[in-house]
């Protein structure tokens, strides 16, 4: 008789077992039945791979989202706790033993360490072959590249692998974004020459989960971020723009941004996305989608426990064209094009973003077109963990006495990961 395993106990039983974190750890003893079951049988890896998506939507999400939206001044911290109010300070007064530093940084180790071990035991469980298998092995490549991504937006360097036998080296973010993309491109050759099966949509994604085009939207936001503007700008043609990819939730499992609102309370939104006013348009309808703005409370993707959060938003593609052909020197009219079909949306968003704005009419030369852009991605990509990178990436100013855009560049390494690991780098000065 077939084994019936629950993706959550899966989940937080390879979290126990897998999580060596970056320093080097005890060797985790795997000769229980169960633990064994995981990564040795049909039944364990597809749980464990149902638990990466799990994992990465709540927890993930919960810090990747949430602690750089108050750097980069999107939130503001309200809560009287010591890590809240110290993010909230940000620049010097940010000190290495911060608690949501360290949640960022453990979460996504986590799910680094998740992802290589569903890569490095599923070819060995025989009864798993073709696209589920492919599916299977995409799907933790793909979120393989969320963690590294993730920690690139946050930290200067890191790891891009976990060891339980010794220290790891930390290498430069573009070269953990280099390893993100490596991952992605994988993954999307891997499904090109066996296509992910219905049955790994049944087993593992789900119906609200596209592999293929998630991998080509990640792909290209990863390829953006990373400068390779060719390649960002061919994934981002690829992404079916009809797909609405999100992630689901249920009682046990619940919307994060939801939790955030409704429980713990300790973020408020700034007015007008927390822009200068130069770039705030009073008319945009997506400030009423996002927040409540006479309570001055989120809503968006957290009204309800069970709600939907998107992976990526289809307008976040149109933007990423529009970036990726002005920076490659394209045509500025082709970037226009893009920039507009987001500003005039009034109706129609498969997740109900909608700007509501006239078409553009400032002056068409590559630098206003850029920060058109950046503007439009502050709005259209509120809270999805996305504005720090922005922030940087678009030179947006910064400075010890001027936090109104971000208020700081990268995070200090987290005390117990300098503790425990004597490769860990300098922290960055701001």
């Amino acid at each position: 008789m077939n084994k019936i395993y629950n993706p959550i106990k899966i989940t937080l039983l390879a979290g126990m077992l897998l999580f060596a974190g970056s320093c080097k750890m005890e060797t985790v003893n795997l000769n229980a039945p169960a633990e064994e079951d995981v990564l040795t049988t049909r039944e364990g890896i597809i749980g464990l791979s149902v638990g990466l998506r799990q994992f990465e939507s709540t927890s993930g999400i919960n810090a990747a989202y949430f602690y750089p939206a108050v750097t980069a001044r999107e939130l503001q911290g309200v809560a009287t706790f010591t890590n809240v109010l110290e993010l909230e300070a940000g620049g010097t007064a940010l000190p290495t033993a911060n608690g949501n530093i360290l949640t960022l940084w453990s979460n996504m180790q986590r799910l680094m360490t998740m992802s290589q071990n569903v890569i490095d035991n599923a070819p060995k469980v025989t009864t798993l072959t073709g696209g589920l298998l492919s599916g299977i092995m995409a799907n933790a490549e793909l979120f393989k590249a969320i963690s590294l991504a993730t920690l690139a937006g946050s930290f200067e360097q890191s790891n891009i692998n976990t060891s339980t036998t010794e220290k790891v080296k930390f290498i430069p973010r573009a070269q953990v974004l280099a390893e993100a993309v490596r991952l992605l491109d994988d993954a999307i050759a891997r499904t090109n020459t066996t296509p992910a099966t219905a049955e790994f949509t049944t087993l593992v994604a789900g119906s609200t989960f596209d592999l293929k085009s998630v991998l080509y939207a990640f792909s290209a936001r990863y390829n953006l971020m990373a400068g390779n503007y060719a390649a960002a700008l061919a994934s981002a043609n690829l992404v079916d723009q009809t797909k609405a990819n999100a992630y689901q939730y249920n009682a046990q499992s619940v919307n994060p941004i939801w939790n955030n609102i409704n429980t713990l309370k300790y973020y408020t939104p700034r007015t007008g996305f927390g822009l200068p006013a130069d770039l705030f348009e009073t008319a945009d309808q997506r400030l009423n989608f996002y927040v409540n703005t006479s309570t001055r409370t989120l809503t968006g993707f957290g009204i309800t426990q069970t709600g939907n959060v998107p992976v990526y938003l289809p307008d976040e593609i149109k933007l990423i064209k529009a970036e990726a052909i002005l920076r490659s020197g394209g045509a500025l009219t082709d970037a226009l094009t893009q920039i507009n079909l987001v500003r005039t949306q009034a109706a129609g968003d498969l997740f109900g973003v909608n700007a509501g704005l006239p078409a553009y009419s400032g002056a068409v030369t590559q630098a206003d077109l850029l920060t058109e852009v950046y503007r439009q991605r502050c709005a259209e990509l509120f809270l999805s963990g996305q504005r720090w990178e922005d922030s940087r990436r678009f030179g947006r100013p910064f400075s010890l006495t001027n936090f109104t855009e971000r208020n700081r560049n990268f995070y200090p390494y987290p005390d117990q990961e300098r503790l425990n690991n004597p490769n860990t780098p300098a922290d960055p000065a701001i």
